[in-house]
């Protein structure tokens, strides 16, 4: 058995105990295996583990993984920053995007699934600065609310708004647990408010912290060094 499938065995191990812990189910939180920089054959290594939920936070580095690996059951999760040119390749390859900021976006991502295929559907987060923090992408807390009420007003085809997502702070566990809390407020207030049934996702926690998303509620956490081991170069999220 390689590393990299032994460090998968043991985080799922490990969201389970946590889940627990926290009074939920066992299979209460999804991981997503951030692929991102990795090689095609490290991917295969966790494909071939059984794991089949990945998370992509460039169009470019994906494309030089989706396609090598033709399972119909694999799980695509975009959850970096989206250029605007780049969204012509979503609907093809992801089944996911965490990373929702804007409703020109929301706009052109529609636009773009109705292109692809008439009836297919992107599940899509909002993404939330929630530490307001300069150097990170997303909405504002206090504009979550109004920017609900603005893409549901659009009834945008092909989209199916799923949650919220939100990034921590750096060795700050104080700041970090807050922010977890907050969005688990804020998606509550939105699925209250907006009566949506299926707005019921929280994608908060990386390798540093997710076990403080965890006892926050969070249903997807992205994780990707605990698993692979340290990256050859560093990009904006694990």
């Amino acid at each position: 058995m390689s590393a990299i499938v032994e460090n998968l065995s043991a985080v799922k191990n490990h969201l389970e105990e946590l889940s627990v812990q926290a009074g939920r189910a066992r299979d209460a939180v999804q991981l997503i295996v951030v692929s991102k920089t990795r090689s095609l054959e490290e991917v295969k290594q966790v494909v071939n583990a059984g794991h089949r939920a990945f998370g992509e936070n460039t169009v470019q580095d994906a494309l030089t993984k989706i396609p090598f690996l033709d399972y119909p059951d694999i799980e695509w999760h975009f959850i970096g920053h989206l250029q605007s040119k780049k969204v012509r390749h979503i609907p093809e390859n992801f089944h996911w995007i965490h990373s929702v900021d804007s409703l020109s976006l929301a706009k052109k991502l529609s636009d773009a699934m109705l292109n692809y295929k008439k009836d297919a559907e992107l599940n899509c987060l909002i993404q939330v600065n929630v530490a307001g923090e300069e150097s990170k992408f997303g909405i504002s807390e206090k504009n979550v609310i109004p920017f609900m009420e603005k893409v549901l007003q659009q009834n945008l085809a092909g989209i199916n708004w799923r949650g919220l997502m939100t990034m921590g702070v750096h060795n700050d566990a104080v700041r970090t647990g807050k922010a977890f809390s907050t969005l688990r407020t804020l998606q509550e207030e939105c699925k209250r408010e907006f009566e949506l049934a299926c707005f019921d996702q929280l994608s908060m926690g990386m390798s540093g912290d997710y076990e403080l998303a965890i006892k926050e509620g969070a249903t997807m956490v992205r994780i990707g060094s605990k698993i692979f081991g340290k990256r050859k170069y560093i990009m904006d999220s694990d």
